[in-house]
C-alpha cells in the first residue's frame, strides 16, 4: 500500500477514496483512510455481495456506525449487477434501497455500481429521489441527460480510454465541468495505455488525459475542475 499511495501521490493525486464491498472490505477502508491522510473511505455493500441471500436488514446497522467517522465520504457501492448475479432478483433491490435510504438519512452522496441492470437501476434511483448520487464507472450513456437534470455526478474510469466505447465517449463533451470525476476502478478496468495491467490509483491520470482530449479541454484546467468536484461532492 505505501508504495501506491507514493506512485500516485507522483503521478498528481492529492485524495482518493477507498471503497468497500461489503462488512470486512467497508472496515479495512476505513482503517486505510486512518492510516494515510490522502486516503477516505466509502462503506456499504457491493450489489454482487448483497446477493444469494446475504444482505440482511440489520446491515443497515453497521454502515450507520462506519459512516460516523470523519473519513468516510459516501456509502457504496449500491446498485445492481445482472451480469454477475441474475439468480436472486429481489436481494440486490432490497441492498440498494435500504443504503439509498440511509445515504438520505445521512445526507451523504451514494456511490452507484450498475452492470446490465440501466433500466431497473434508473427506476430505483427514481424512486429515491436522492440528488447526491455518483455514477460510478459511468456507462450508461442513454441516460446521461437525466442524471444531469437529477443533479448527479458523473464518473468516468478506464473503459472511456477504450476507443470501442464509442457511444460513451461521444457522451463525454456534454458533461458539464462541475459534474465529473475521473476515477481508477482499482485493481479493474486499467486505462489505456496500461490496459492488462493491474489496475492502481496513479493511472487516473490516464484517465484525466483522454477525458480532457476527448473535451478538447486543457488538461491542467480539467485536473482542477475535477479535483474541485471531488472536494464539492465528499466534502473534504
Amino acid at each position: 500500500m505505501p508504495d501506491l499511495i507514493a506512485a500516485a501521490a507522483a503521478a498528481g493525486v492529492e485524495r482518493m477514496v477507498t471503497i468497500g464491498c461489503g462488512r470486512e472490505q467497508s472496515e479495512q477502508a476505513v482503517a486505510l483512510a486512518e492510516q494515510y491522510p490522502q486516503v477516505y473511505a466509502a462503506v456499504g455493500v457491493h450489489p454482487v455481495d448483497a446477493g444469494r441471500g446475504a444482505w440482511r436488514a440489520t446491515d443497515v446497522e453497521w454502515i450507520r456506525h462506519l459512516a460516523q467517522h470523519d473519513k468516510v465520504v459516501a456509502i457504496g457501492e449500491a446498485g445492481l449487477d445482472y451480469f454477475h448475479d441474475r439468480d436472486t432478483p429481489d436481494d440486490q433491490p432490497r441492498a440498494f434501497r435500504a443504503q439509498g435510504e440511509l445515504a438520505a438519512e445521512l445526507d451523504m452522496p451514494l456511490v452507484i455500481h450498475t452492470r446490465d441492470a440501466a433500466d431497473d437501476t434508473m427506476a430505483i434511483l427514481r424512486d429515491l429521489g436522492l440528488r447526491k448520487v455518483v455514477l460510478h464507472c459511468f456507462s450508461i450513456p442513454q441516460y446521461l441527460d437525466e442524471a444531469l437534470e437529477r443533479g448527479w455526478t458523473i464518473s468516468l474510469a478506464g473503459p472511456v480510454t477504450f476507443p470501442r466505447n464509442v457511444e460513451l465517449r461521444e457522451a463525454v463533451p456534454r458533461i458539464p465541468a462541475d459534474r465529473l470525476l475521473v476515477e481508477t476502478d482499482a485493481p479493474y478496468l486499467a486505462p489505456v495505455p496500461m490496459r492488462g495491467k493491474r489496475n492502481q490509483p496513479a493511472y487516473v491520470s490516464h484517465t484525466l488525459a483522454c477525458v480532457a482530449e476527448l473535451r478538447g479541454d486543457d488538461l491542467a484546467a480539467l485536473d482542477a475542475a475535477t479535483t474541485a468536484t471531488a472536494a464539492r461532492v465528499f466534502g473534504w
